[in-house]
């Protein structure tokens, strides 16, 4: 390997390790934001079971799926994959608020 190929590899190793560092950072905020709305839905399931409310709002999911899809396109994210994503999401919190009306 020549001198300058072995800086050009150094270097990639040095940008790959920092571009990893950043996704770790990045998965971590992920995990703490989940786990933070999860604490707020679980409130709301509480509340919804307290008064005898339907685990789920689809007028609300259609809005949030319709703003996030928006918010994707802003973020240069595909839209399809933030709407799968909030589905997944939606489905675990139905399921959290079924459990509370039991």
């Amino acid at each position: 390997m020549t001198d300058a190929a072995q800086i050009d590899a150094t270097r990639a190793a040095a940008l790959l390790k920092e571009h990893r560092e950043s996704i770790d950072r990045l998965d971590a905020i992920l995990v703490y934001t989940l786990g933070e709305r999860f604490k707020h839905t679980q409130s709301v399931g509480k509340l919804k079971a307290e008064h005898d409310l339907p685990p789920s709002d689809p007028a609300r999911e259609a809005t949030q799926i319709a703003r996030l899809e928006d918010l994707a396109i802003k973020a240069d994210l595909d839209p399809e994959f933030a709407k799968a994503f909030l589905n997944f999401i939606i489905e675990e919190v139905i399921r959290h608020h079924k459990k509370h009306q039991e």
